[in-house]
């Protein structure tokens, strides 16, 4: 059985343009370096520090070892530690105290480097000169994207062996567009908004994709409702008042319910589907203009939390554009998918996966990839859509601009998010594509950010992958997981989804098909307006539309940064006092902790003193001047680079909010200890002043990963 063509096939390949960057040099092993170039923050300064250990190790014992290194438990222990001697230990058949005596006996480290200890068992305890370190990290960026690579194994490689950085593709928000986004939708939205920044920042090539599933279940039931429930034609849906997608949150849970008082009714979404599928009829073109108007209101509101697209991929032109034709006859040339000829999936063509470790003890194993009446599953489309991903389908989807440009976020509270009046948000199309667009597809990784309950279903398209031979993708095919957000039984209770009466144990959970949810922008025009009333109830004399636009950028930071805290492994429950408060765990803390340090410099202003630091004089000042805890802060600080690689690359975003909060929490506890405008002595006044400025620089960094807005005032 072949699957007819229901449109033509256009050939719509377009030359893909990778802009090849050539990397440094490797630095080389043999010899210590005879000129120190100062790395940048503390990842390039343990790296060099180790290759000059790698080389002493060399040269005293000719073996080659590759040392680690780690931040001691207390200051007083040093700045870094290498336990190289421990590790050599057995090989030598040495103590390891021993081996770092003669280790240090002529090792030179360069000129950030204080002084080398030997301490413990053996290990060798760096102590760095602190001041000229305070002044580097002042002075230089935050990161150094040449020392970060998420996965250097799918780096492209180009003419003679060059290398192009890895193209990553992350696919997120993919609501479908039969109703106005709710709650959990946020979660997807900013877990993968603030992947996409994390990596950019490291340096990756980074494409996000909105999947817009067009041709599915949920839209043909709100077709059905329009058409069918409500008698409306076109025109009417046409001019509906806005918000659009409110009315479809209505029209969803009534046809859901119309369904349930006769099953036969169910004939009219099969009906329904085919059209979709097919693209023609009334119903069809019912179901682009819903879709339409609910992906424009879709797209406002995650612009109103600064989360933007690339492109819009859309399921229809997938079908459109006879991708899964092509991925269909790939899949059965592999022998990867088979017709039944009985059984309760007679007719339908299954991927069998019996045979796999990895679906073993299931009850049902096959998978059906194109059912006895012809539509083809959600799996099966999503196998042709991660081939074109990867560049392995053979061809391409057509392209124009969305119109009206990307939504604007309102006043752009959120740092580096405003797409400006000129940016262009593409989408897919089989109509009238343009000649000249951007490169969208063939990535060396694609990241899936969908939430848990759908990793069968994840599974599914690696093993598709896998049965056409392709073992690299299938590996490079990540499923960015989370768990589901439910509110708190307090919140439930504001927002009058429960009574004083309801069992106050629980928190509640959503359903569309029963129309129980918190719309995302309810939910946002709520927390803008108890945000609003913390702030006035501070500042009483504040213009409306600035205490608006302080209050909106305060609602943000809270949802944002209460839908990333969390382990992705974790269900949460939204609370709205929770994520406002102006103390714990919130994104409010860490706006506050920034205004606080703002405040510092502007009573230094007033004052008649210096608010910045000269860098050349905090490079000669003596190290004593810091104290530890201060000297935690900086570290701290400086390590922002590892930890935004280690959430980036393990997927849990959450230690990257977790950094924000410990960073946040030294500083107010180094504030507290050590004053500025009351200090006579000014090179202590410019160490503290130096430590904060560097905790300003790091919170500012995190915060902008986590889409938390800078604010001037609270």
């Amino acid at each position: 059985m072949t699957l007819p063509s229901r449109n033509p096939i256009r050939d719509v390949q377009f030359s893909r343009i990778a802009a090849r960057v050539t990397p440094p040099e490797a630095p080389t092993d043999s010899k210590p370096p005879m000129v120190y170039t100062p790395p940048t923050m503390l990842k390039g300064l343990k790296a060099e520090l180790s290759r000059c250990l790698a080389a002493q190790i060399r040269s005293v014992f000719n073996v080659e070892h590759t040392p680690v290194v780690s931040i001691p438990p207390r200051r007083a222990l040093g700045d870094l530690a290498f336990p190289a001697a421990l590790h050599l230990a057995r090989e030598l058949r040495k103590k390891p105290r021993d081996i770092a005596t003669e280790l240090l006996d002529g090792l030179h480290f360069p000129a950030p480097v204080k002084s080398v200890r030997i301490e413990g068992a053996g290990y060798l305890n760096v102590f760095l000169d602190r001041s000229a370190v305070a002044a580097r990290l002042l002075g230089e960026p935050l990161y150094d994207p040449s020392t970060s690579a998420m996965d250097e194994a799918v780096a492209a490689q180009g003419p003679n062996g060059a290398s192009t950085p890895a193209k990553v593709i992350v696919e997120h928000t993919n609501i479908n567009p039969n109703k106005a986004a709710h709650i959990g939708h946020l979660r997807n939205a900013v877990l993968g908004d603030v992947l996409v920044r994390s990596l950019r920042r490291l340096g990756h090539q980074v494409e996000t994709q909105n999947y817009i599933d067009d041709t599915g279940v949920q839209v043909a039931d709100v077709v059905v409702g329009f058409i069918d429930v409500r008698g409306w034609s076109l025109a009417d849906v046409e001019t509906a008042e806005e918000p659009f997608d409110y009315l479809c949150w209505d029209v969803y849970s009534q046809v859901g319910q119309w369904f349930e008082e006769d099953k036969e009714r169910q004939a009219l979404r099969r009906q329904t589907l085919h059209a979709l599928e097919s693209g023609e009829g009334e119903r069809a073109a019912m179901g682009r203009l819903v879709a339409r108007r609910i992906v424009d209101r879709h797209l406002r509101t995650m612009a109103r939390i600064g989360v933007g697209y690339d492109v819009l991929t859309r399921e229809s032109d997938i079908l459109g554009l006879d991708f899964f034709t092509v991925a269909f006859e790939k899949l059965k040339s592999a022998g990867a998918i088979r017709l039944e000829a009985d059984g309760k999936n007679e007719g339908c063509w299954v991927m069998p996966l019996q045979g796999s470790e990895e679906f073993a003890g299931l009850e049902d194993p096959d998978k059906v990839i194109v059912r006895s009446d012809g539509t083809v599953t959600y799996v099966g489309k999503d196998i042709a859509y991660q081939l074109w991903k990867f560049g392995l389908l053979g061809r391409d989807f057509g392209y124009r601009p969305w119109p009206g440009g990307a939504p604007r976020q309102e006043d752009a509270p959120v740092a580096g998010t405003d797409p400006g009046e000129d940016a262009v948000l593409w989408q897919t199309t089989t109509d009238d594509p343009v000649r000249e667009h951007p490169a969208f597809g063939a990535g060396d990784r694609v990241i899936n950010v969908i939430d848990a309950r759908q990793s069968y279903l994840q599974r599914i398209v690696r093993a598709g992958l896998e049965a056409l031979g392709h073992t690299d993708a299938a590996a490079h095919s990540v499923h960015f997981a989370y768990e589901f957000v439910s509110l708190s039984t307090g919140t439930a209770r504001q927002l009058g989804f429960l009574t004083d009466a309801d069992d106050q144990s629980k928190s509640l959970d959503m359903s569309g098909r029963k129309g129980i949810g918190v719309k995302a922008d309810d939910l946002l025009d709520q927390l803008e307006a108890r945000s609003a009333e913390q702030i006035r109830e501070r500042y009483s004399d504040l213009a409306p539309d600035v205490l608006a636009a302080r209050a909106r950028a305060v609602a943000i930071g809270a949802l944002r940064f209460f839908m990333v805290k969390a382990t992705t492994t974790r269900k949460i429950a939204f609370d709205l006092d929770e994520a406002l408060a102006f103390e714990g765990e919130t994104g409010p803390y860490l706006q506050y902790s920034l205004v606080r340090e703002r405040n510092i410099r502007h009573k230094l202003d007033a004052a008649g003193m210096a608010s910045e630091v000269d860098l050349e004089a905090l490079a000669q000042l003596d190290s004593e001047l810091w104290a530890d805890d201060l000297w935690d802060l900086v570290l701290q600080a400086a390590q922002i680079q590892q930890t935004v690689e280690r959430g980036s690359s393990s997927l849990e975003l959450s230690l990257i909010a977790r950094a924000a909060l410990d960073l946040a929490a030294k500083f107010h506890h180094a504030y507290h200890r050590h004053r500025i405008l009351d200090e006579e002595n000014a090179d202590l006044r410019s160490v503290r002043l130096a430590g904060f400025q560097i905790f300003r620089k790091g919170l500012i960094d995190l915060t902008e990963l986590l889409g938390v807005p800078v604010l001037e005032q609270m």
